[in-house]
């Protein structure tokens, strides 16, 4: 990972910038764009030309944040920016394909992120692997530069933060992250309505998923590791939509023998991804998703294994089942 650059000099390129392309990582969640948005909404207060992309648009339990409705899904085609900015994205391929092509006019890029194994893909980077949600670095770096903050601009980074932090559960939260929190409460950010919005609008197709999740769950390593096994015939029997499994894994990590639990869903292709989450902190699912070419946090992690779906899960939960032995 390459050294970090300083608020100053990102504030700079920003202030220096014409048209600014900003995007975030495919299959976003909630930090991914609420990051954006955030940091979009407020590069136009501060009157600048803005673009901001997600490679694979923006999933329905996302849909209400302030600005949705602005976000482009690329086609492939060239955006007029001089200036291109990567949120929350962990290596330059995770933008996408699309919104990679969208931005190659840009003449530099800033690379803004808290994954550990960002390796500094930006002409400016700035990585703060300490750093729950990037959410919490875009709010910083708005504050530290005096870019423009409004109630729509909270509302999003809000929305990073809670979501990142499990709604404020992991141990990587810290006493900034409450701060923030609570001086975005003090210039009127209402926190209930944003948590009852996020958290308390589940579809009854999502409930009929996590039926079908809560059936199927096996379990292993005495019941430290749960996993479940998610195939394209179970998303064509309910109807999913993107972005119905958000936070489903929570349910398996909930229980109180798991330390570890995982998902392994077919994707249309034949390959399998692996979400992984852990909540201890001995067990590192990074370290086991990166044996599969993947990575992420400590704590919450990824990887695509090629296929069959039955493979796939019986190598990955081998290696998991090995981390989490460790432990004894």
């Amino acid at each position: 990972m390459s050294e970090n650059h300083s608020f100053h000099q990102i504030g700079e390129a920003l202030r220096n910038a014409r048209r600014i392309g900003c995007a975030s990582h495919v299959r976003p969640d909630g930090d991914a764009l609420g990051s954006l948005l955030g940091f979009a909404l407020s590069m136009r207060l501060a009157g600048k030309e803005v673009v901001a992309l997600s490679n694979d648009g923006v999933p329905w339990h996302l849909a209400f944040l302030p600005g949705a409705d602005t976000i482009i899904k690329p086609d492939g085609q060239v955006c007029d920016v001089d200036l291109a900015v990567a949120l929350d994205t962990a290596t330059l391929d995770r933008l996408g394909a699309n919104s990679i092509a969208a931005l190659a006019k840009a003449g530099s890029l800033i690379n803004i992120d808290h994954h550990g194994s960002n390796p500094g893909y930006g002409h400016l980077n700035y990585i703060d692997s300490q750093a729950p949600a990037v959410g919490e670095i875009v709010y910083d770096l708005l504050i530290d530069q005096g870019f423009p903050i409004d109630l729509s601009i909270r509302e999003n980074l809000f929305a990073a933060i809670s979501t990142d932090t499990g709604s404020f559960q992991y141990s990587s939260t810290t006493a900034h992250t409450h701060e923030i929190v609570a001086a975005m409460m003090r210039d009127g950010l209402d926190t209930a309505r944003m948590a009852r919005l996020l958290y308390s609008q589940n579809p009854m197709r999502r409930v009929d998923l996590l039926r079908t999740l809560l059936n199927e769950m096996e379990f292993r390593a005495e019941g430290r590791i749960a996993s479940w096994i998610y195939p394209q015939s179970t998303k064509q029997r309910i109807g999913v939509q993107p972005g119905d499994t958000e936070g489903l894994i929570d349910n398996m990590r909930s229980i109180d023998s798991v330390v570890s639990a995982v998902i392994f869903e077919e994707q249309r292709d034949g390959n399998i991804r692996v979400s992984a989450r852990s909540k201890d902190d001995r067990v590192n699912v990074a370290n086991v998703c990166a044996q599969f070419g993947g990575g992420g946090h400590r704590a919450a992690a990824g990887a695509t294994l090629p296929g069959p779906i039955a493979t796939a899960a019986t190598l990955y939960l081998e290696a998991l089942e090995h981390e989490v032995r460790r432990t004894d």
